[in-house]
């Protein structure tokens, strides 16, 4: 099945977590964001749909000028699983272009909308190289808007080393996301959580891998 090729948390040795943002780039919530995480000193994703990554391409540069991750989280935001091969691989594609423009390599990790991941959506993201990437605390529903103590107490519970994280910095109100993320941040540094990218958490994986041989 589709869905069992997504990544929610990685087996690591490593005291890591890694937060990731979909949906923006947003001209008001990203920057928040990037300041948490410099004033933390760790690292995000941001999930990026490409028709937002053009209409605010300088806000995602800073993410990347700043040491964060862009994912392609597709061009339009749809349901995949609604869409023929070939609309499905130019949703994919064109996002993967803008990132690639922007940064000099392709995107590493792609995270379907609302998770919608069918077979082939599956195959083209395969052929293209990426992990597909879930999140542990899908529970948070902060895309909702469901109170900031919502999202703390449904991630907080599924907080370990390895555990990827999902919030919103796009499309709607996201005062209760960076305030929930603000107390996050703090809380997991001062628990010694290194907050790290996708990618940097993946690696890890391979790291604890080879030494376990």
């Amino acid at each position: 099945m589709p869905h069992s090729m997504l990544i929610h948390e990685v087996n690591t040795n490593r005291r890591a977590v890694a937060f990731t943002f979909d949906d923006g780039p947003h001209p008001v919530y990203t920057p928040q964001l990037l300041e948490i995480f410099r004033e933390s000193g760790g690292k995000a994703t941001f999930y990026v749909i490409g028709e937002h990554l053009e209409r605010y391409e300088e806000m995602a540069r800073r993410c990347v000028e700043e040491g964060h991750e862009l994912g392609n989280h597709t061009y339009t935001h749809p349901y995949l699983s609604k869409l023929g091969a070939e609309e499905c691989r130019l949703e994919l594609v064109r996002t993967e272009e803008r990132i690639e423009a922007l940064t000099g390599r392709n995107p590493a990790t792609f995270r379907p909308p609302y998770l919608d991941f069918d077979e082939t959506a599956a195959s083209l993201t395969k052929e293209r190289g990426y992990a597909v990437i879930g999140a542990v605390n899908m529970g948070a529903e902060d895309w909702r808007q469901p109170g900031v103590e919502h999202i703390l107490q449904a991630t907080r519970s599924t907080v370990r080393s390895g555990s990827i994280l999902i919030f919103h910095d796009g499309y709607g109100a996201r005062e209760q996301t960076v305030e929930a993320v603000r107390i996050l941040a703090a809380e997991l540094s001062a628990q010694g959580y290194e907050l790290v990218t996708v990618s940097e958490l993946l690696a890890s994986q391979a790291v604890a891998g080879e030494r376990s041989r």
